[in-house]
């Protein structure tokens, strides 16, 4: 038996939130006493996996795979798993893995937990604890399925470095390609992606036109951040719907989140509750947004984000 890691990759560079996963793997691996056995499919840059401890890398490298979907992939790890008897399965809680989980534990006839926040409290009976209510509330979860696949909240659990010498095995694999068609994610290259940012910079109507959405780009640029947006910005589409954050659209769970121009409206408040640090930008005192901000500044988006922009990069070149 095994604990088996599903590996996101993108552009030949593994996301961060796969780390976390298999952070999350090794330490549960020390409670069950089971190998960790991480499992990437088109990506030849596994070095960076060794410093997180698994056992054992399985590596599969198949054309037909080179764009994700989820029926062909769940396909492929639910047999990778068979083969290694692996009867807790880890995965991350991106979009793509939202598509996947459902998927695998059809065929492997699991139960499956998401936004999964902490190791178990016990593993005999295995109760996980998970986030729920829009990050408002959590709760214990018992799992009686012999098979588990648990996808791991993003930033809940951190990165846990522990080097390992792991065996790579590089299988013939046999999967019946799928004819249906599943949501997949595309992302620009230049682009950092909601779902693997660290830092989120995202604006609402205050921004007043999509022409002014440089201020906002600029600002992220500096950080490394992904541009994000409120619902009436994608509604009217002054950006893609792609970029749209919040209960109704993606839920943001960053180091830190930043808010610009946008009120606080209560559907997008649930979706970037879990975000760690909330910085608001508005010239409304009275916006509800200031109510769960950790910091605040009142004043118009378009004369302090270029200051605001200015001071980082000063303090970046000072730094470095």
């Amino acid at each position: 038996m095994s604990i088996l890691v599903y590996i996101e990759s993108n552009q030949n560079q593994i996301k961060k939130s796969s780390f976390e996963s298999l952070s999350y793997a090794k330490k549960l691996s020390k409670l069950i006493s089971l190998d960790v056995i991480a499992v990437v499919i088109n990506c030849s840059e596994l070095a960076p996996l060794s410093d997180f401890g698994p056992d054992k890398i399985i590596s599969i490298n198949e054309k037909k795979l080179e764009t994700f979907n989820a029926h062909n992939y769940a396909d492929v790890i639910s047999n990778v798993s068979k083969s290694v008897s692996a009867k807790n399965i880890i995965i991350s809680d991106s979009i793509n893995c939202k598509y996947l989980a459902s998927l695998l534990s059809v065929k492997l006839d699991a139960a499956f937990v998401s936004n999964v926040v902490s190791l178990p409290n016990s593993t005999n009976p295995f109760v996980v604890k998970r986030s729920t209510f829009s990050n408002k509330a959590f709760c214990d979860i018992e799992i009686n399925s012999e098979i588990r696949i648990l996808s791991i909240s993003k930033n809940s659990i951190g990165l846990n470095e522990n080097k390992s010498e792991p065996i790579i095995i590089n299988p013939d694999i046999n999967f019946t390609e799928s004819k249906l068609t599943s949501e997949s994610i595309k992302v620009s290259e230049e682009k950092v992606s909601i779902e693997d940012a660290d830092v989120v910079v995202s604006a609402g109507r205050g921004l007043k036109g999509p022409e002014n959405w440089n201020i906002v780009e600029d600002l992220a640029k500096t950080l490394n951040a992904a541009t994000a947006c409120s619902k009436p910005v994608s509604d009217m589409g002054w950006r893609p719907h792609s970029e749209h954050v919040g209960q109704t659209g993606k839920p943001v769970s960053t180091n830190l989140y930043i808010a610009i121009g946008i009120s606080g409206a209560i559907q997008h408040l649930a979706g970037v509750s879990s975000s760690k640090v909330k910085v608001v930008i508005n010239n409304d005192p009275e916006a509800p947004f200031f109510k769960v901000a950790d910091y605040g500044i009142v004043g118009d988006a378009f004369e302090v984000v270029p200051k605001l922009n200015e001071k980082l990069k000063a303090f970046q070149a000072e730094n470095n």
